[in-house]
């Protein structure tokens, strides 16, 4: 502890990049943690209910189960029910604008972590490196003290260290959430395919009909 506090007094000014790349990977962390909380949903529980009302072309009821589901997923799907009820057609490509954007707010800030776990070994190298430049420097002038070498190397090694446990969190933290966005962008599909599902069955039934009349 000692050593940690004499490092922090000799060198913060090469720890203080570090320190705020820890503060900031803290409060992406946070900030995540609570938006992914906020838009969680149970699809294996909102699709039957989905897929019940397009069945029987409620487009109204399935608009309401949207706006009760709430979140992220509900928001993705009431853009799906509108663009189903307005341009079949197209429905795939707009539907997937929509994804794309709701995918901009899934993966807001985590472009920071991805930075702080490249960016912080290097911080905490340069650290190292610094003071090892000013410990070899002392040396020259005082001369050859043993203990002096070992407590100016320690000292710089916590730099490194420092440097290494921010990055390691940002690393976990980014790929785990990454996960999480990807089984958000999975769930976007099964809606697709949902919608999808339905306008294939009513071209069908469409392209039958003509099929009637033209015998």
């Amino acid at each position: 502890m000692e050593l940690l506090l004499h490092s922090i007094k000799l060198d913060w000014p090469v720890l203080l990049p570090i320190l705020i790349c820890s503060i900031l990977v803290v409060a992406v962390v946070i900030n995540r943690f609570q938006f992914y909380k906020k838009n969680k949903r149970d699809v294996v529980l909102f699709i039957p209910k989905l897929q019940k009302e397009l069945a029987k072309n409620n487009l109204q009821g399935a608009q309401s189960v949207a706006e009760n589901c709430g979140g992220v997923i509900g928001e993705v799907t009431e853009e799906a029910v509108r663009i189903f009820s307005e341009q079949r057609n197209g429905f795939s490509r707009s539907f997937d604008l929509v994804t794309a954007l709701a995918t901009r707010k899934l993966e807001k800030n985590l472009t920071v972590l991805g930075t702080v776990g490249g960016v912080a070994p290097f911080l905490g190298l340069f650290g190292t490196v610094v003071r090892i430049l000013i410990t070899f420097q002392d040396l020259a002038v005082q001369g050859n003290q043993s203990a002096a070498v070992a407590s100016g190397i320690a000292s710089a090694l916590i730099a490194t260290a420092f440097g290494l446990g921010v990055a390691i969190v940002a690393v976990v933290f980014y790929n785990y959430f990454q996960a999480t966005v990807r089984h958000y962008e999975a769930n976007f599909q099964l809606i697709k395919m949902l919608f999808l599902s339905f306008i294939d069955s009513k071209d069908e039934s469409n392209l039958q009909t003509s099929s009637n009349i033209a015998l």
